[in-house]
């Protein structure tokens, strides 16, 4: 260890989000190692670890967010800064959390004003070039998505009545996933356990053999076509977006033309909206008021799906981000020179934008 950090952890403020930077085992390793940290009063209530708990890990627990972010070197949070918080960086600083700034010009500008240097989860690299911080909570969403439709499929809430697998003497539910990373083969294994007849679309044809050989051919895979996409979302009764292109705004591959001719009752899961959606209906939701109607199909359309079950984001997440806080606290941005992956992740810093693919898509 080259120097003692101090890491700040807020309790999070974005609408029904109950995740928590670290949790106590996390504090406690890194207290271990030297360092030193704060927490917010309550931040870790969400999930069920009390200030306590946090204090027995050697936390230092204080009374506001406030006091939290002028204590602490490094700020270590779940969802991207909401506008107060950017508000409460100062030059020099490290925020180490999700950003999604493609989809969030405010924010962007915020962070560049605030001269902090801001971390983004989900656009760190490992050597194989994956997504190790962004993987746990696409996992997490691609379960939940399927969950999720097979709810909002139920009559009560404005679905079309489908059971998502039936039953026999009845056909399945219709499951269309767009993409087949991580989320899309998260939902498609999910879907295809409750028996509903799956199909994934990729533009990758190597992505789409693995999958097969991955479900034993018990799902179809389609090569990515405009037609292939209309034809398919137009007949079936749930539609997963699971669409991601590392940094830059998702791309939006369903017309409202094809959701307009889905059964009424029909439904969308927009797993990549933290990204700006993949459907051109798509508009962020919270988990208040996480569903709307466009021409009789429900849009669920939530940014932070997996604030929904934050005991096992949370944890799910701390297992993969701690190595890399790790290396932080001990080596400073020095981390970042020393694994290009990690530095991959800077996506603000000294005011600049420093991650081409959201320089790109905002325009800077």
């Amino acid at each position: 260890m080259l120097w003692t950090m101090k890491i700040g952890v807020p309790k999070e403020i974005k609408v029904h989000e109950y995740r928590v930077g670290l949790v106590p085992g996390s504090v406690l390793e890194l207290v271990r190692a030297g360092h030193e940290v704060a927490v917010e009063t309550g931040a870790g209530a969400g999930i069920g670890c009390s200030d306590d708990e946090y204090r027995a890990a050697g936390a230092t627990v204080l009374p506001t967010a406030r006091a939290v972010f002028d204590a602490a070197d490094c700020v270590v949070k779940v969802k991207e800064p909401q506008l107060p918080e950017c508000a409460m960086l100062r030059p020099g600083q490290i925020l180490f959390t999700y950003l999604h700034l493609a989809a969030d010009r405010a924010q962007a500008a915020a962070l560049m004003k605030s001269g902090a240097h801001a971390i983004a989860y989900e656009t760190v690299t490992a050597r194989d070039g994956s997504l190790p911080l962004l993987t746990p909570m696409s996992e997490v969403a691609g379960r939940m998505s399927v969950q999720v439709g097979a709810t909002l499929l139920q009559k009560a809430a404005g679905g079309s009545g489908i059971l998502i697998g039936g039953v026999p003497g009845t056909a399945p539910a219709r499951v269309l996933v767009i993409g087949g990373g991580v989320s899309g083969a998260a939902a498609a294994e999910i879907a295809l356990g409750m028996r509903a007849a799956v199909t994934i679309i990729d533009k990758s044809l190597p992505r789409l053999r693995d999958l097969d050989a991955r479900f034993g051919g018990h799902v179809r895979t389609l090569a990515s076509t405009a037609d292939a996409i209309e034809r398919e979302v137009a007949s079936s009764d749930l539609v997963i977006g699971a669409v991601l292109i590392p940094g830059a705004a998702a791309p939006k591959l369903v017309s409202e033309q094809a959701i307009s001719r889905m059964r009424p009752g029909s439904v969308l899961v927009d797993i990549a909206i933290d990204q700006g959606g993949c459907f051109a209906t798509s508009r962020p939701t919270t988990h208040a008021e996480p569903a709307y109607v466009v021409h009789g199909v429900t849009h669920y359309c939530v940014t932070n799906m997996p604030g929904a079950v934050p005991r096992t984001s949370t944890f799910a997440l701390n297992a993969a981000t701690l190595p890399y806080l790790k290396l932080l606290a001990d080596r400073g941005l020095d981390a970042l020179a020393a694994d290009p992956g990690f530095a991959a992740g800077l996506n603000v810093s000294g005011g600049c934008i420093t991650c081409a693919a959201v320089a790109k898509t905002l325009g800077l």
